[in-house]
């Protein structure tokens, strides 16, 4: 073990893996993956380091990917934006809206590279990374291909597509492509969009109010570490959701689709009364329960104990399985809480 990690996640966890490996092209991040694949060290590729929890040090390499590089190319209104893997997705964003690319703007803010926004499938304020993905490319480590599927095939979920199931551990996305439009179109669907007046709002205003709002609720990594949205929103369905609606008349859901619903799990959180919950260095923000933050000196074990205490009690209190979002890295690679 000789490369801290302190410096390439945003919890400021503290661990420590055998190397760090810092590419910044394709090529260069296509067969130092496949060299390490092929080895008998353990591997992982990171982004910006904004969805992952350092459980304890790692024994293997870790390959950072840093590749840059936009292309776009203009079909009518239709704008198609092929990004490299290790764009910071924020700037993509305020870089498109500057151009007047529109159609990303709700997902102003959402930390981490543009390589991790499919992984995930990212999401805010009624638009999903789906929404607007055209293809992604990627290295196949199993075969030693490079492929680029359609957003068909990248079987997108809420927080879920083909890499986190199929492709996972095998596919080392190097770029998307996104579909855009420079036809302006708001999307205001959801609070606090849903204020703004839809006839002359700008998407300039619409990156600036969600910047404001996530800054609000959300703590700057910088000042506290954390990973954003700790737990996923549980998705039920409407039947289970009318009960519960019974037996807490305050609970928030929204729909999901005609049969089932969205609970807001930062909204269960606060109602047990865990804001401000700490296990030793980890915390419950005291202004945002979906958030766990590492108060100075927290150690993955703290994140992991407070996590788990916060879905015990969920579960005993509504009778519903929280799941954690941020990808959880033990010794030898992911585990599960």
């Amino acid at each position: 073990m000789s490369a801290s990690l302190l410096a390439f996640n945003t919890l400021g966890l503290n661990q420590l893996c055998d190397e760090i490996i810092v590419v910044n092209a394709k090529e260069n991040l296509i067969n130092t993956c496949l060299e390490l694949y092929h080895s008998d060290k353990a591997m992982m590729v990171l982004g910006g380091g904004s969805n992952v929890v350092f459980t304890e040090d790692f024994c293997g390499s870790v390959v950072v990917v840093q590749t840059k590089g936009i292309v776009v190319e203009q079909q009518g209104t239709d704008i198609l934006i092929t990004v490299e893997a290790g764009e910071n997705w924020h700037d993509l964003v305020s870089y498109c809206v500057a151009n007047g690319y529109f159609g990303i703007e709700n997902l102003a803010l959402i930390p981490g590279t543009v390589g991790a926004a499919p992984i995930q499938n990212i999401g805010a304020y009624g638009v999903e990374f789906k929404d607007v993905c055209e293809s992604v490319e990627f290295f196949d480590l199993d075969s030693s291909q490079l492929f680029e599927i359609s957003h068909h095939d990248c079987q997108f979920g809420y927080r879920e597509s083909i890499f986190k199931q199929q492709l996972k551990d095998r596919a080392v996305i190097t770029a998307v492509k996104l579909r855009l439009s420079s036809n302006w179109q708001p999307k205001l669907e959801y609070a606090p969009l849903n204020s703004l007046n839809a006839d002359t709002v700008s998407a300039t205003e619409v990156l600036q109010t969600v910047c404001i709002v996530r800054q609000s609720k959300l703590p700057d990594p910088k000042i506290i570490g954390n990973v954003g949205s700790f737990f996923k929103n549980p998705i039920i369905p409407n039947e289970r959701y009318l009960v519960l609606k019974q037996q807490c008349p305050n609970i928030v859901g929204f729909t999901h689709d005609d049969k089932h619903t969205k609970l807001a799990a930062g909204w269960m959180i606060d109602n047990a009364g865990l804001k401000g919950f700490s296990i030793g260095g980890a915390s419950i923000h005291d202004q945002q329960a979906l958030v766990i933050t590492n108060t100075g000196d927290a150690t993955g074990t703290d994140i992991c104990q407070l996590a788990m205490y916060v879905t015990d009690m969920i579960e005993k209190r509504f009778g519903v399985t929280l799941e954690v979002e941020p990808r959880l890295i033990a010794r030898f690679g992911e585990v599960t809480l």
